[in-house]
C-alpha cells in the first residue's frame, strides 16, 4: 500500500517556492550579466589571458619561465614547429618565449611583437580581490598585468594562432616575443636576447606597448603610438664637512647647502625642444583640446616658442614633460644625530633626459644651476640612448586606417612616453619601435601597478581585433 503525504494547499506552496525561484532567477541573470558573450576568438583570447594573469610573474616570487612554457604549448598544439617555438633565458625563472611564422619572402625584413610577461608586485591585501585571480566584473577583467602588460602578451598568442587556423602566408616573418623583467629584476629579457640571440629577434621594426587609445568621460579621444621615449638618468647630490655639535652651529651647513643646490634646480626649467614625434603630437593635440589649450600649444609650435605659452603649458605636466628635459628631486638623506651637525647630506635627481640631448650635457647644465663647489654632483646610472623612431607611412598609414574603420573620427597621435619601456633596448640596437595597441583606457582611471588592476572588457577585445588587422595589413605582400 502506498501512503501519500497530504499536500499543501497551492498558495502555501507558492509562498515557499516562488521567492526560491526569484532568487534563483535574480542569482543566474546577475551571474550572466558578468560574463561578455564572445566570439570563438574573443574566447580563445579571454582563456589565455585568464591562464596568464594566474601565473605569478612577479621578480620575488614569480616565473616567467612557466607562463612562456604556457604559450609555447599552446603554439605548438596549433601547428607551429617546435623549431620555431623557443623558450630561453638565463635564469631558470626568467625564460623567454620567441616564436615565428614563417613568411613568404624571406627577403623581407621581419615585424617584432613585443610584449613582456612580467608584472610588477601586488600585495593582496592592498586588493578587494586576488591580485593573480583572473575576474570579470561589471564588465572589467581584473587582475596584476590587464592593463601592463598581459593584455598584449595574450593578444599576440591569440591572434598568431588565428592567423595559422585561417591559414594566412605573411609576406615576411612575423616573430613573437614575450620577455621577462621589464619592469625590474636582473635579467632583462629584451637585452639579453639581443647579447645573445639578436637573429632571434632581429627586425625591420618592432610593435610593442606604450601607446593605446584614450578614452575622457566616455568618448574616445585618440589612438596614440608611441615612437619615442624619455631617457632615464638620476644623479646624486653630496655635501660633506666636519659637522660639529649642534649648540654650536655655523653657516657651513651640509642640509643648507644641499637645499639651496636643490631649490635652484627646482626653479630652473630646461628649454622647449620639439622633435619630429613630439611637434606632431602636439599639432594633433591641438585639433582636440580646448581652446584655451589649443592656443597655448599652437603658440609653442614656431621657430620662437612664445615664453607665455610655454608658461601655461609649464602647469600642465603632461604637456610639460613632452616639450623638455625635466629634474626633480625624489629622494633625501642628511645627518646622523639629533644633537650633531650634520656631516652629509644627499639628494637624488631623477631626469627624464630627450632624445638627442646628451646626458653629459645635462650633468653640466646641474652644475651650472647649483654653482656650489661644496655639492658633488654624479651620475647614479648609466643612460641608454633611445633615438626617436621614424614616423613612416609604411607603419603609420596602416594604423590611421585601420583607427578610422573601427572607430571614425578618432586621431592618430604619435607621442613620447616620459616613462619607459623595452622599446629602448631596441631603438638603441637600430630596431625602430612603434607602441601601439588599440586598447582604449580611461585617462582618469588609471591603475597599471597599482590596486584593482583592470581593462575593459570591450577594450581587450576591440585591441584583439585592431592587432589582427594590423598584423595581416603589415605582413601582406606589398602593391
Amino acid at each position: 500500500m502506498i501512503t501519500r503525504r497530504s499536500a499543501l494547499p497551492t498558495r502555501h506552496v507558492l509562498a515557499r517556492v516562488l521567492p526560491l525561484l526569484i532568487g534563483a532567477t535574480v542569482l543566474t541573470s546577475a551571474a550572466t550579466a558578468q560574463v561578455t558573450q564572445l566570439s570563438d576568438q574573443e574566447q580563445l583570447a579571454r582563456d589565455i589571458f585568464e591562464q596568464l594573469i594566474e601565473i605569478n610573474t612577479t621578480d620575488a616570487t614569480g616565473n616567467t619561465t612557466e607562463a612562456a612554457e604556457a604559450m609555447a604549448a599552446r603554439l605548438i598544439d596549433a601547428g607551429f614547429p617546435p623549431e620555431d617555438v623557443r623558450v630561453l633565458g638565463p635564469h631558470p625563472r626568467k625564460a623567454n618565449l620567441v616564436a615565428r611564422m614563417r613568411g613568404a619572402n624571406p627577403a623581407r625584413s621581419p615585424i617584432l611583437l613585443l610584449a613582456h610577461l612580467d608584472v610588477v608586485e601586488a600585495l593582496p591585501e592592498d586588493w578587494s580581490i586576488p591580485p593573480f585571480e583572473f575576474l570579470e566584473r561589471d564588465g572589467y577583467y581584473y587582475g596584476r598585468g590587464t592593463s601592463d602588460d598581459k593584455a598584449m602578451s595574450a593578444i599576440w598568442i591569440a591572434n598568431l594562432i588565428r592567423l595559422k587556423r585561417e591559414g594566412f602566408v605573411p609576406d615576411r616573418d612575423i616573430i613573437v616575443a614575450l620577455t621577462a623583467d621589464e619592469e625590474g629584476g636582473e635579467y632583462n629579457g629584451v637585452q639579453w636576447l639581443l647579447d645573445n640571440h639578436r637573429e632571434l629577434i632581429d627586425a625591420g621594426y618592432a610593435l610593442n606597448e606604450g601607446g593605446g587609445g584614450a578614452i575622457k568621460d566616455g568618448k574616445r579621444l585618440s589612438n596614440n603610438v608611441q615612437a619615442s621615449e624619455k631617457v632615464y638618468q638620476s644623479f646624486s647630490l653630496v655635501v660633506t664637512n666636519p659637522g660639529g655639535h649642534s649648540s654650536l652651529p655655523v653657516k657651513d651647513n651640509a642640509i643648507y647647502h644641499l637645499v639651496r643646490g636643490i631649490a635652484a634646480i627646482a626653479d630652473y626649467e630646461f628649454p622647449v625642444k620639439l622633435n619630429e614625434v613630439t611637434r606632431t603630437y602636439f599639432e594633433r593635440t591641438a585639433n582636440i583640446e580646448t581652446p584655451d589649450v589649443a592656443s597655448s600649444i599652437r603658440g609653442i609650435l614656431g621657430d620662437r616658442p612664445d615664453p607665455a605659452a610655454v608658461d601655461r603649458l609649464a602647469d600642465l605636466p603632461h604637456y610639460n614633460s613632452r616639450m623638455r628635459t625635466t629634474c626633480v628631486a625624489t629622494r633625501l638623506d642628511a645627518g646622523h644625530a639629533d644633537n650633531a651637525l650634520p656631516q652629509r647630506a644627499a639628494a637624488l635627481v631623477n631626469c627624464r633626459i630627450l632624445p638627442g640631448e646628451a646626458p653629459e650635457d645635462v650633468l653640466e647644465t646641474l652644475r651650472r644651476v647649483v654653482a656650489n663647489e661644496k655639492i658633488t654632483i654624479t651620475p647614479t646610472n648609466d643612460a641608454t640612448p633611445s633615438p626617436p623612431s621614424p614616423l613612416t607611412a609604411e607603419v603609420l598609414g596602416p594604423i590611421e586606417q585601420i583607427t578610422e574603420a573601427m572607430w571614425p573620427g578618432v586621431p592618430v597621435i604619435p607621442t613620447m612616453s616620459t616613462g619607459a619601456t623595452d622599446g629602448l633596448y631596441l631603438r638603441q640596437r637600430g630596431i625602430p619601435v612603434y607602441g601601439v595597441s588599440g586598447i582604449f583606457s580611461d585617462v582618469d582611471d588609471v591603475r597599471a601597478h597599482g590596486q584593482d588592476e583592470r581593462i575593459l572588457v570591450r577594450s581587450f577585445n576591440d585591441g584583439l581585433e585592431f592587432l589582427y588587422r594590423l598584423t595581416k595589413a603589415l605582413t601582406s605582400p606589398v602593391s
